[in-house]
């Protein structure tokens, strides 16, 4: 027995250097970290989607690019009740905003009433109400405006006015909130613009909207009105919603454009809704009416919020697109294939236009206009020479004795261009 268990003691292999026998496991200490997860790199054959998935700049895209659709459809919905009222003899604008007003006013200002801090409404009311009131009354003379726009004058005069919005945006958006467009942007901007032409042509190819205008000088006048009020709005709404919240912007909206369209409609329209017949059609409508456009107002804050206002203003280019599919299903509309043509060509400027996220001006940088007529708008100087040149350029930023007096050191700050990318002391 004491030579087998020699025998079996001998024949164990030995413990040198702290290394144990295979069958034996080392002792487990609890507060030891977890051993490293194993890498994508370690795998030969993996497929490693982080550069697709993880890019800021697709996933804004692609983000952008689904809500503004879901706005087009909200827009088209507007459109399509609207035109089903007209079809029942309901001429009432005035009154098809406050039924949006007032969703908006009932949903968002009950939010902020139950507010106790900062930001609950008597607040609110007292710091900044005449903002939103001022506010409330372009959102609803504007589209008050448009609406008039269509009794005077053709739909291809009121789509080709409309787009005005656009290229005001772009130049409020630089002059008030400081934004620099690189040339991406600039590109994406004028592929929307041909898209929506490929619209206009379309309609005046199949005389669609030629017809009709009893005054078409008011009509285009009141047509471009809307559509600087609208970047007015646009571009203040950004603002607004960067800069305090969603709720906010529109409980305040709501509750302003409330009034504002509440006495408008009994001032000018009390005649018209006495005509109405107010059965289960006309009522369906208007609350179809009603709840597009709260959905439209409400998804609105979360682009700029997120994008900005000209991003908006360019992904909603295609809600033509689904109101004339709607159309056809709905009014007998006939399709032309430009409108599919349009519909690829805004889809495409508006990606090209979020694929690179807009630059923000410095404080003490100069708002100058480049003589490459916007090839990168609000440019930081390199464009310029060194010795104090900007001819071709518009310089509308303090002078150097004006910077001093700021407390601005007048050749301190260093930028790159987003463009060019030379880095030039500001003068």
């Amino acid at each position: 027995m004491t030579n087998c268990g020699a025998a079996s003691t001998s024949s164990a292999p030995p413990q040198q250097n702290g290394l144990r026998p295979p069958s034996v496991q080392p002792h487990r200490n609890p507060f030891a970290p977890p051993p490293p997860l194993p890498s994508p790199d370690d795998y030969d054959d993996a497929i490693n989607c982080s550069p697709c998935c993880d890019d800021p700049n697709v996933s804004r895209t692609f983000k952008a690019l689904i809500l503004g659709q879901i706005l087009s459809l909200c827009l088209c919905g507007t459109g399509v009740s609207s035109q089903l009222l007209v079809n029942e003899n309901v001429n009432a604008p005035a009154a098809q905003a406050f039924s949006n007003y007032f969703l908006l006013c009932f949903v968002y200002c009950i939010s902020l009433a139950c507010k106790t801090d900062d930001n609950s409404l008597v607040v609110v009311l007292r710091k900044r109400g005449w903002r939103y009131l001022i506010l409330a009354i372009i959102d609803v003379e504007a589209n008050y405006m448009i609406v008039k726009a269509y009794q005077y004058t053709n739909l291809t005069s009121v789509q080709l006015l409309d787009c005005a919005t656009i290229p005001t945006v772009l130049f409020l958006s630089w002059l008030f909130l400081s934004v620099r467009y690189l040339a991406s942007h600039i590109l994406g901007v004028t592929i929307c613009l041909v898209g929506i032409a490929c619209v206009i042509w379309a309609d005046a190819l199949g005389d669609k909207g030629a017809e009709g205008g009893s005054n078409k000088v008011l009509g285009d006048v009141l047509c471009l009105a809307a559509a600087v009020m609208y970047a007015i709005c646009n571009v203040a709404e950004e603002f607004l919603v960067k800069q305090h919240s969603r709720t906010e912007y529109l409980g305040m909206l709501g509750l302003f454009g409330c009034i504002v369209s509440g006495v408008q409609t009994a001032v000018f329209e009390q005649e018209a809704l006495s005509k109405i017949v107010w059965d289960g059609t006309t009522v369906s409508y208007f609350a179809l009416f009603a709840f597009s456009m709260f959905i439209f107002y409400s998804l609105v804050t979360v682009v700029l919020q997120k994008t900005s206002a000209l991003m908006f203003n360019l992904s909603t280019l295609t809600a033509d697109f689904y109101s004339l599919l709607f159309g056809i299903f709905m009014f007998k509309d006939t399709f032309h294939y430009l409108y599919f043509v349009s519909f690829i060509i805004c889809i495409i400027g508006s990606v090209i236009y979020s694929m690179r996220e807009t630059q923000m001006r410095d404080a003490d940088e100069p708002r100058r206009v480049c003589p490459c007529l916007f090839v990168c708008c609000c440019c930081c100087g390199c464009c310029f020479e060194e010795g104090d040149s900007t001819e071709g350029s518009i310089d509308v930023s303090p002078s150097p004795n004006e910077r001093m007096q700021m407390g601005l050191n007048p050749r301190s700050s260093i930028s790159p261009c987003p463009v060019h990318g030379n880095q030039l002391s500001h003068l």
